[in-house]
């Protein structure tokens, strides 16, 4: 708090002016009805969060975070083992206490803070074969690339304990009193275009694989509304808008434009209902933070890739009459994307350029809700990749992209991001929204 010697020698600092808004919101959110409806976060900035007290600390209005059902649900709870049970449909269903205190040991301090949250959710290949058998679906392959599988909507089984699992995470994560926290939005899924590598059900035509997606996010979105109203549920597309990712084959990979159609059409023959999009704009070349140099992003509807270069294409498409849901346009929020930082003696100057311009691209477009970053830090097993607002060795270290970060939604920020203009070929930020 300041003290009245602090109020009388100036203007207050932007940082105090930040943390005495955020103070304000959160005494006014003590008047407000609490688990009754959507958040309305002061800014589009947001992390992967790793460092909960760090993420708190930079001012973050949204945060994602992995929920892995493989490690949640109990099939055959063992003696001693401590889980909470769950009644869906007159039948038990147990999930594991340690899991979920492990989540909300995130959740609980961001939801505090009122930032919104959202939960990726996940299935990753179990070292159990019962709840493989479970969750994922029969048709995974086993060597598949990073173990990440499609839902199973294909058993009787497979479809109760996806309902039962959701329903149960949309009660604990929306009670009035946010005991546990609360979960703003669901991602189902992840980058379900390029299924092989990150949401895998063997090989499939497009339109299979479409049609089973849409079965587990409708049955998702359902068992969610049982318990919460507000919170969204988002479908997971990467940026290869008109191509397929290079590596995959037909039935391994599908551009996200016509995906997204065939989706569109699925639901709305079956009964239209609210989904949204979680979209990840990585630049063109992943190792090459240098997104406005992107070639293959460019401005027609037929545009290979969507990078932060062309966003302005996604929130147009998305315009759309057939995308359109009561009239209005979906919500479309970046869930994960970032930029790498280039071995380079100017390599952490121009991954912090990338986030600057980014985010007032970001910052211009009415059609997106959130720009989460993705990393909070360097991960060693990210295929060489230092996408991380903090280094991995040593100790964490804050790189230059941490200071852009932290003032990004504050009232300095220009002066903070003035550094990056040069570098991203401008004179000045791009003004008014699109």
């Amino acid at each position: 708090m300041l003290s009245s010697t602090q109020s009388l020698k100036g203007p207050l600092s932007s940082s105090a002016l930040h943390s005495l808004r955020r103070a304000l919101f959160l005494l006014l959110s003590l008047f407000l009805p609490l688990g009754t409806g959507q958040l309305h976060a002061q800014s589009k900035k947001g992390l992967q969060v790793e460092m909960v007290g760090d993420a708190i600390a930079l001012g973050i209005d949204h945060a994602a975070i992995n929920v892995n059902l493989s490690q949640l649900i109990v099939p055959s709870p063992k003696p001693g083992q401590r889980t909470v049970s769950w009644q869906s449909n007159n039948e038990i269903y147990h999930f594991s206490r340690h899991y979920l205190r492990t989540l909300e040991r995130k959740i609980i301090p961001l939801s505090r803070e009122q930032i919104v949250i959202n939960a990726i959710i996940l299935a990753y290949r179990s070292n159990d074969p019962e709840i493989n058998r479970i969750l994922l679906h029969p048709k995974f392959e086993p060597n598949a690339p990073n173990r990440l599988a499609a839902f199973n909507p294909t058993s009787e089984e497979g479809r109760k304990w996806l309902h039962a699992t959701l329903e149960y995470l949309s009660h604990r994560y929306s009670l009035p009193q946010q005991t546990f926290g609360r979960i703003s939005g669901y991602i189902i899924g992840n980058e379900v275009n390029t299924h092989w590598w990150w949401s895998n059900r063997g090989e499939v035509s497009m339109e299979e694989f479409a049609e089973e997606y849409h079965q587990v996010v409708r049955l998702m979105h359902r068992a969610i509304r049982r318990h919460s109203s507000f919170a969204k549920v988002y479908i997971s597309l990467e940026h290869h808008w008109n191509i397929r990712y290079p590596p995959a084959n037909p039935r391994q990979g599908f551009p996200a434009k016509p995906f997204l159609k065939h989706f569109a059409k699925i639901v709305r023959d079956a009964g239209d209902f609210d989904w949204h999009l979680a979209f990840h704009p990585y630049p063109e070349k992943l190792r090459d933070p240098e997104f406005w140099k992107d070639e293959s992003a460019n401005d027609s509807p037929n545009t290979p890739r969507i990078t932060f270069k062309n966003l302005h294409v996604l929130t147009e498409h998305f315009k759309s009459p057939h995308l359109l849901f009561k009239g209005k346009p979906r919500r479309i929020i970046l869930s994960e994307q970032g930029f790498d930082t280039p071995t380079s003696p100017d390599g952490e100057k121009i991954q912090a350029a990338a986030y600057a311009y980014a985010y007032r691209l970001i910052e211009q477009l009415d059609g997106i809700d959130s720009f989460i970053l993705h990393r909070h830090v360097d991960h060693p097993n990210e295929g060489g990749l230092r996408l991380g607002l903090r280094g991995f060795s040593p100790a964490r270290k804050k790189k230059l992209i941490y200071d852009v970060f932290l003032h990004a939604n504050r009232d300095d920020w220009e002066k903070h991001f003035a550094f990056a203009l040069p570098i991203v070929g401008l004179k000045e930020w791009p003004k008014g929204t699109r």
